[in-house]
């Protein structure tokens, strides 16, 4: 994988600039304090370590303007005779190709290494990114999976548990029921329009109907049902939910 903006790491507008024309106040100022010191010997060091850490902040541009004006000042101030361009001799020769080249050996140096950083983030970033996407991929296949199995389980329970089922209802807007199974529940009581009734709904005591439409809710239920022309029986029945693709589902059964 190639990556194109491996070059542009070093940030940019005027605040790169602006530390260069403090790195180059700064290494003039502690080299002429150390200059009754030192005298005329390393004249571009501290100019050096200024353009290196420019170049290690703000990149290759402010780097190497901090060596050619520190060139000229070093020149300039710390090399005999001061403060004079008339004369150009052994020591200026020296400067001129000792100075430019370390420099230029560094600053190449860790743009070198900038560069590479900024690459390995970058790989690092897209590594992560793609990273993510996967995760969400086995989370979206791991949710259909959820989904198909649960289905299944609904389809096997349905058939099995025909004869005892009293009510199907939806949990959520997503779940939807048909408009005739509704249609066929009008002649006993009036449900919610996501519920359906089961096989054994019209058996089951009218105030126990009423109240399992505000209550109704996964788990143990106990319902009276018709168990004779005119009286009825409690039972235990069970409410499973099921979670599928087209929304939650809860069946309500009489308990074996």
């Amino acid at each position: 994988m190639k990556i194109q903006n491996a070059t542009r790491w070093a940030p940019r507008g005027p605040q790169a600039w602006l530390a260069a024309c403090l790195a180059l106040a700064l290494a003039c100022g502690i080299r002429i304090l150390l200059s009754p010191f030192v005298g005329p010997a390393m004249p571009g060091a501290l100019f050096c370590v200024a353009a290196a850490l420019i170049e290690y902040f703000f990149g290759l541009a402010p780097a190497l303007a901090v060596m050619l004006i520190g060139l000229v000042i070093a020149d300039y101030l710390f090399v005999p005779p001061y403060a004079n361009f008339s004369v150009f001799d052994h020591s200026d020769v020296m400067l001129l190709i000792s100075y430019p080249s370390l420099t230029i050996f560094v600053i190449s140096l860790i743009e070198r290494l900038r560069r590479s950083q900024f690459r390995a983030e970058l790989f690092a970033s897209v590594a992560k990114s793609r990273y993510e996407m996967l995760l969400r991929a086995d989370n979206n296949r791991a949710l259909r999976l959820r989904t198909i199995d649960e289905t299944h389980r609904l389809l096997r329970h349905l058939p099995h548990y025909h004869d005892t089922i009293i009510l199907i209802q939806a949990l959520d807007r997503k779940a939807s029921l048909r408009s005739d199974a509704q249609h066929a529940a009008d002649s006993a009581h009036t449900l919610p329009h996501t519920s359906a009734p089961g096989s054994r709904f019209s058996s089951v005591h009218p105030a126990d109907i009423e109240r399992l439409q505000n209550t109704l809710s996964p788990g143990s239920h106990r319902l009276r049902v018709k168990n004779g022309e005119h009286s009825y029986k409690s039972v235990d029945c069970v409410g499973e939910r099921f979670t599928t693709h087209a929304g939650d589902f809860l069946v309500l059964r009489i308990e074996d």
